[in-house]
């Protein structure tokens, strides 16, 4: 999985399987770890999201992964500012019903589980997880940067919930000179 930028704490579990599945594209430096059914694979295995004996994976089931990815990522961006795209929910929406999430009382405890396993399973838990934010109040914190070139999904641990950056050292800086520099630039 690619590093968060800046030394950021990454989420807590189990957002954090949320974020690293997210940010396995890096926009700015032109990373994209799901590149093919097999990386796609590998990659839900690795955050246990998809169990080391499912089968091989699809063409079919990587687009339909990579789109839950790009409506995830609008939902953070959303978290901070950003207006949400039209369809983003839709398609977090089909990937719920195609996971068949029902409620399990495990541990005493309401939970969104998946009915059925492998992709729509993995992605289902995904959304799960998101429901769960929302309803325990983190989802919040869970944030898209919104400089334009990046779109990192990081974790805001201020304590006002006031962070926009991915990294202050990074695009908070570059965002900042460049509004520096459009208002010291001589008029045209």
């Amino acid at each position: 999985m690619l590093q968060d930028p800046g030394g950021r704490q990454p989420a807590p579990h189990p957002l954090r399987l949320v974020q690293a599945f997210v940010n396995t594209l890096d926009r700015e430096n032109r990373v994209e770890e799901l590149e093919g059914p097999a990386d796609l694979r590998r990659a839900l295995a690795d955050l246990g999201l998809l169990a080391e004996s499912a089968g091989p994976l699809t063409d079919d089931d990587l687009v339909l992964a990579l789109g839950v990815r790009e409506a995830l990522r609008a939902l953070t961006l959303a978290n901070n500012g950003v207006p949400l795209p039209s369809g983003a929910t839709a398609t977090l929406e089909r990937a719920s019903r195609a996971a068949q999430l029902t409620l399990s009382f495990e541990d005493g405890r309401a939970r969104l589980v998946p009915k059925v396993g492998g992709v729509d399973g993995a992605l289902g838990r995904l959304v799960a997880v998101v429901h769960e934010a929302m309803a325990d109040g983190s989802w919040e914190r869970l944030k898209g940067c919104p400089r334009d070139i990046c779109h990192w999904v990081f974790y805001d641990r201020s304590r006002n919930r006031s962070s926009t950056w991915c990294a202050m050292s990074v695009c908070g800086n570059r965002t900042n000179t460049r509004a520096y520099r459009r208002r010291r630039a001589p008029a045209k």
